[in-house]
């Protein structure tokens, strides 16, 4: 086994840039910058203005972490103060390396009805409404990125924004009473948040079409007909539910952080880079995994999967 060690060892050498280097670059990289015209702080400072609710991460031993929307009087709507907090949340992600799979849910039964009323009147003008947009849009994308893989537990509502958000998840889960609702035409916008293009991507272009300009009030049945959710789950109880989306991801995270991590970000790189990047992305992470305790073992074992 000592050549397999030193093929992953020539693996790293012979990369332009180290795997650490390139993996952090992809993941925690902003889409917006100075040169932009975006000035994050500025926009912190704005946001900041607008508190109530909150966002809440348990990170628990099985290596599954709870994301929870927390303004229920408001049907868990971001305030200017929780967009902040979902930006330090993610963040916190990217950094917890026991980490394999996160369910972003919201309190009391409903998911996020995007946007809190109060930031938006008071950021009404255009240059405002463009730094919203670069500044959710940078940190929905890091969310997307992160070496875990993620479900949206959709309770209730998730409308606008909170529908945007349900799309940044890897998978998306329905309890019977749930609805999603991409209500910005109603609102006279256009989704801001990244919403659109991952849509696209997740049920094609003219299912997407379809859902965005009828502004349309899918319910579980109908969102999951069109491949909006993977599964529609039994119990609309809030305790059961939670139950059941955790008991639906174990199957997908079974097995050590740094492979799982490993697969979440070779598939980030599939579709994000262009094919000789995510080739070259797929390489250097299996550099990371060849020769490791669990690949080792697995050789030990000599285990057959063919039946």
């Amino acid at each position: 086994l000592v050549w397999k060690l030193e093929m992953a060892t020539s693996l790293l050498k012979t990369s332009p840039l180290s795997v650490r280097t390139k993996l952090l670059h992809q993941t925690r990289s902003s889409l917006y910058n100075t040169s932009h015209g975006f000035y994050e702080e500025e926009v912190k400072k704005k946001l900041q203005q607008f508190p109530g609710g909150t966002v809440d991460l348990q990170k628990e031993d099985n290596g599954i972490g709870i994301l929870t929307l927390n303004n229920p009087s408001k049907m868990n709507a971001f305030s200017g103060v929780m967009m902040l907090q979902l930006l330090e949340k993610v963040i916190e992600l990217e950094n917890w390396t026991e980490g394999k799979g996160l369910i972003v849910r919201g309190a009391k039964n409903n998911f996020c009805s995007g946007s809190d009323l109060n930031a938006v009147k008071g950021l009404a003008n255009p240059e405002d409404g463009m730094a919203l947009c670069m500044f959710m849009q940078n940190t929905l994308t890091r969310f997307m990125r992160l070496p875990l893989i993620s479900v949206a537990l959709v309770q209730g509502w998730a409308l606008g924004g909170g529908a945007e958000f349900t799309t940044a998840c890897d998978f998306r889960l329905m309890t019977p009473e749930g609805k999603i609702r991409f209500v910005h035409k109603e609102m006279g916008i256009i989704p801001s948040w990244g919403g659109t293009t991952r849509l696209v991507e997740i049920i094609g272009s003219r299912q997407a079409l379809k859902v965005l300009s009828g502004a349309l009030k899918l319910d579980s049945k109908n969102a999951l007909n069109i491949g909006m959710v993977e599964e529609v789950l039994q119990s609309s109880d809030e305790a059961k539910s939670l139950e059941e989306a955790q008991e639906w991801l174990r199957q997908f995270i079974q097995g050590p952080p740094e492979v799982i991590r490993a697969l979440k970000k070779s598939v980030s790189s599939g579709r994000e880079l262009y094919l000789e990047e995510a080739l070259q992305n797929e390489r250097d992470l299996l550099g990371t995994v060849w020769g490791g305790p669990a690949n080792l073992e697995a050789i030990a074992k000599k285990g057959k999967f063919n039946k």
